[in-house]
C-alpha cells in the first residue's frame, strides 16, 4: 500500500516532471519555428542579434507586448522560445511553494522554496 507521503512525492515529481517537460517542448518548437522560418524567408537560418540592455522582465515583457500588439515575425518567435526556457525554472519553483504549501502543508519545505522562489524573482530584475 502507498502511503499518503510517498503519493505526494510521486504527484510532486509528476508535477515538476510536466514543467519541466512541456516548458522545455514549448521553447524547442518556438525556436525551431522561428528558425525554420527564417530560413524559409532569408535562405539562411543563422540569426545574429543581441539581447542587451534589459533585465529577464523586460525581455519577456516586451516579446508579450509584440506578440499581442505587432506582426508575427521569425525573430519573435525565437525570442519568446528563448523567454519560455529561461522562465520555466522559475514556474517550477513557484509551482513547487504552491504544491508544499497548499497540498502537502510541509512548512519547512514551503519556507525553503519561497526562499528559493524570493531570490528567483529578484533575479529577474537584475541587469
Amino acid at each position: 500500500f502507498e502511503t499518503a507521503r510517498e503519493k505526494g512525492r510521486f504527484e510532486m515529481d509528476a508535477l515538476v516532471g510536466g514543467i519541466l517537460q512541456n516548458g522545455v517542448l514549448l521553447s524547442l518548437g518556438l525556436i525551431i519555428m522561428g528558425l525554420v522560418w527564417r530560413w524559409y524567408i532569408t535562405g539562411s537560418p543563422v540569426v545574429d542579434y543581441q539581447i542587451a540592455g534589459m533585465n529577464l522582465l523586460e525581455f519577456v515583457t516586451e516579446e508579450v507586448r509584440l506578440a499581442v500588439t505587432g506582426p508575427i515575425r521569425p525573430h519573435l518567435l525565437i525570442n519568446l522560445g528563448i523567454a519560455v526556457l529561461m522562465l520555466t525554472p522559475f514556474v517550477r519553483v513557484a509551482a513547487s511553494a504552491v504544491y508544499f504549501m497548499g497540498v502537502l502543508r510541509n512548512w519547512k519545505y514551503t519556507f525553503f522554496t519561497a526562499v528559493v522562489l524570493i531570490v528567483l524573482t529578484y533575479s529577474l530584475f537584475l541587469r
